[in-house]
């Protein structure tokens, strides 16, 4: 059967809206059921209406949490607030500002009653913090998103004053508050209607687009993107920074063309994922099909998912970049074109990312820092200017201001597409063509994820691997390295097992979701090695967990 994978969407591919906004309020979750419970993974917690997994329940019951840890910290700032273009994140906001209204939590909403990005919640925290410093009660604030996932899809985030994901004991606290609720009485929790809690002194608009557009030129160099002339098309799809690219365009003057602006729940414009879904994954050849089809309109074209935490980069010389081709030009030129960076900042870099980015960090005189999987390892080092990049092979990014300071603590799609337009302006080279030069110093690799089926007991067992546990001395030929089940960066658990040769590595992680394990696999010895070592890999791993 032909997939339809990168082909329009029809209307049998539609979730029905009101159904699923039906579902919000009329589905009470089961908490014995362990897919209706709150369950934060590294973006929050997500999941459906449909499914009993997002819903009224949880959204009282999460937020009410978040209430109570917020003042056990001693956080008495504002609370900052946004949603994405999921149709679920307008009533989670509904139910988020009549819990936080009841509990006199400053709160503070977009002014445009618009969209507001990842990033731009981020950076506002940030420098509301900066400004009043603790003393004046610290800010911290709540992203409702799912990120790139289908139109029936929830999420809910939080991000304490650092300004980025929460750590572990933060989600697990909420976390487990939440479920207290649920099994106990969310009802109970008090809440403001929502019409009345719009217009309570504690709520407050402000004006997010304004705070964070403005300020780019602290992290881009602007009049070279402006000066250059690039046409640059910068495709929202349907997400959040959609009011934002038109916003850039015209308060920076920048030949810069909103490819789609449309928003639409239903996400009926979309081209088909590689399994036929709407997803918004600006990393996925199939999801920007559309925007790829026309690279030649523009001289450099740029994707964002619905919250804009993550960038696609399409270059009419090579169509969309691979993430971790692009995170390792970025690296590159970053690190030789802010001279005002500390010596000292390093590459921050997750260990399931091409090891390419090993190669030019060492080869640009920069210190290495490898981290679990998780944007929220790189939140203290870009606080305080020791990492100067920290990047996911999921095509998420941030970086330091021109003077060394902190820019974001959470993903920064938008950034990271401007830094795109940057590169193309100041180089006279696109970033695919930046890559080829990479290749030709240090070598081209293959690299790719793989699933593999595992019982809830074998991705336990995965989680808790030691090295010893692993016997095999080879892989796929070569000698083994290096047998990691801690991140070399910082010691912290990867929560599954690395394993390195010196031309190769995989890394194998449970799924948080599905009954699965992932493989990540990268070899430098071509595509039929890469293929041997997942194979390998795969049997490494089955050894020690059956």
């Amino acid at each position: 059967m032909t997939s339809r994978a990168g082909l329009p969407a029809e209307e049998s591919d539609l979730v029905d809206i009101p159904h699923l906004l039906d579902a919000y309020h009329d589905i009470v979750p089961d908490p014995s059921d362990p897919g209706q419970r709150v369950a934060f993974g590294t973006s929050g917690h997500r999941g459906s209406s449909l499914r009993g997994s997002f819903n009224e329940a949880h959204i009282a019951a999460i937020t009410a949490a978040i209430v109570e840890y917020r003042s056990r910290q001693g956080y008495t700032g504002p609370l900052y607030i946004g949603r994405d273009t999921h149709a679920l994140s307008e009533p989670a906001l509904l139910t988020a500002l009549e819990v936080l209204a009841a509990a006199e939590v400053p709160t503070m909403i977009d002014d445009r009653d618009g969209y507001t990005p990842t990033p731009v919640l981020s950076r506002a925290i940030l420098k509301h913090n900066a400004a009043r410093g603790a003393a004046q009660g610290q800010a911290d604030g709540i992203v409702i998103t799912p990120s790139h996932n289908p139109p029936s899809d929830g999420g809910f985030k939080y991000n304490p004053p650092h300004g980025g994901p929460a750590d572990s004991d933060a989600t697990g606290w909420i976390e487990n508050r939440a479920n207290e609720l649920l099994e106990t009485g969310w009802r109970s929790v008090p809440r403001t209607p929502f019409q009345r809690a719009f217009h309570l002194d504690n709520t407050t608009n402000f004006d997010y687009t304004s705070s964070y557009v403005e300020d780019l030129g602290l992290a881009i160099d602007i009049p070279a993107i402006r000066q250059s002339g690039l046409h640059i098309g910068a495709d929202p799809m349907g997400g959040a920074s959609v009011d934002y690219w038109a916003a850039i365009a015209e308060a920076l003057d920048l030949n810069l063309e909103v490819v789609n602006p449309d928003v639409d729940p239903t996400w009926s414009f979309m081209t088909l994922d590689w399994d036929e879904k709407i997803r918004m994954d600006c990393s996925s050849p199939s999801a920007m099909a559309s925007l790829i089809a026309g690279r030649d309109d523009y001289d450099i074209a740029t994707g964002n998912d619905a919250d804009a935490d993550r960038h696609g980069i399409v270059t009419p010389d090579a169509g969309l970049m691979n993430p971790n081709h692009y995170l390792a030009v970025a690296i590159d030129y970053l690190f030789s074109h802010r001279p005002r960076w500390s010596a000292q900042a390093a590459v921050g870099k997750t260990l399931v990312s091409s090891s390419l980015i090993d190669k030019v960090a060492a080869a640009r005189g920069r210190r290495l820092y490898e981290v679990p999987v998780g944007f929220k390892w790189f939140v203290q080092g870009l606080l305080d200017g020791s990492v100067g990049f920290g990047g996911e092979e999921s095509a998420g990014a941030s970086f330091l201001t021109f003077d060394g300071k902190v820019w974001t603590t959470d993903k920064d799609g938008i950034l990271l597409a401007l830094l795109a337009a940057e590169i193309t302006a100041v180089t006279g080279d696109t970033p695919s063509q930046r890559f080829a030069g990479l290749e030709r110093e240090f070598g081209s690799s293959a690299y790719a994820r793989v699933d593999a089926p595992a019982t809830r007991e074998q991705k336990s067992a995965l989680k808790k691997l030691s090295p010893e546990q692993v016997t095999a001395d080879t892989l796929a030929g070569e000698p083994i390295t290096a047998k990691l089940t801690e991140a070399p960066g910082n010691s912290a658990a990867i929560g599954g097992l690395k394993v390195t040769t010196d031309s190769a590595w995989f890394a194998a992680r449970p799924s948080g979701t599905e009954d699965v394990y992932k493989i990540y696999a990268e070899s430098f010895r071509g595509p039929d090695h890469l293929a041997q070592v997942q194979q390998e890999a795969k049997a490494v791993v089955d050894s020690v967990i059956s």
